[in-house]
């Protein structure tokens, strides 16, 4: 029995042993024919490769074109919004460095000396006192032009150049009507030495400097411009007072005999002229 016995498990295990052997040898046939079959004609022909799309030729740059790029590490939009900004402070800035701010003042004085609130109107005075800023500060931007932007235009200096020369003409004009008395305020404010002339002052004093003693200047020509009307109304008051007239309210007769006197006198060429020779 034990023999019977041996032989059959030798059995089975040399049927295993078998049929793993042929197991492998089917799984290995199929490389090996593959290996063994020679390559056609199609094979051995070169594959296509991946077309590279082309770009296209650069094109000349055009010495006039604007690029905004990101200033330093920033991007595009946060360089456009600076931009944006700073577009929007520069009528401010230049209105604060012109003779605007001056005759804006001494025309709502004038009105208000008239007993006219809405007349002129207020995009009427704004238009003249733009008009008169223009006549007067042409001079200075032609100076402007020629020593700043033509030769940035030409290449020869850059732009932060072209602002250092420009601000040259600009501060010749407002330390011709800055008062020393504003000047001396606002370089004690900023802690810097004294200057020895205009030439001397930075940007940061003269501008605010400047506003100041325009802003003085008109309200010292607005009260002059006053003291006239007043006494007409001051006259009116008592005369109506003294007759008894108290139905009728002293500025309904004082306002047409301020516009009478105005005209008569030609007032706007008077106050007009006046202006424009306080800045010759």
């Amino acid at each position: 029995m034990r023999q019977l016995m041996t032989r059959a498990i030798g059995i089975v295990l040399l049927l295993l042993a078998g049929g793993m052997l042929a197991f492998a040898a089917d799984g290995a046939a199929p490389e090996a024919s593959e290996a063994a079959t020679p390559a056609t004609p199609a094979a051995m022909q070169p594959q296509p490769q991946p077309s590279v799309p082309t770009l296209p030729p650069a094109r000349p740059v055009d010495p006039n074109e604007i690029r905004i790029t990101g200033m330093g590490s920033g991007s595009v939009p946060w360089t456009i919004v600076v931009l944006l900004t700073f577009l929007t402070l520069i009528p401010s800035l230049l209105l604060c460095v012109t003779p605007f701010a001056r005759l804006l003042v001494v025309f709502h004085f004038l009105r208000q000396a008239l007993g006219l609130q809405t007349t002129p109107t207020n995009q009427t005075l704004i238009g003249l006192a733009l008009v008169l800023t223009f006549f007067l500060m042409q001079p200075v931007g032609a100076s402007i032009y020629q020593v700043s932007v033509l030769p940035m235009q030409t290449g020869r200096i850059t732009a932060m150049q072209a602002v250092e020369r420009g601000a040259g003409p600009l501060r010749q004009f407002m330390s011709h009507y800055v008062r020393e008395k504003d000047v001396a305020l606002f370089v004690e404010l900023a802690k810097e030495p004294r200057p020895r002339d205009s030439k001397d002052l930075s940007m940061r004093v003269l501008v605010p400097a400047y506003i100041v003693s325009e802003l003085s200047t008109g309200f010292q020509i607005g009260t002059v411009l006053f003291l006239p009307f007043l006494v007409i109304d001051m006259v009116v008051a008592s005369i109506s007072t003294s007759v008894g007239m108290l139905q009728l309210p002293p500025v309904v007769i004082s306002t047409p005999l301020k516009l009478l006197l105005f005209v008569m006198v030609d007032g706007w060429n008077l106050l007009i002229g006046s202006l424009m020779r306080s800045f010759s």
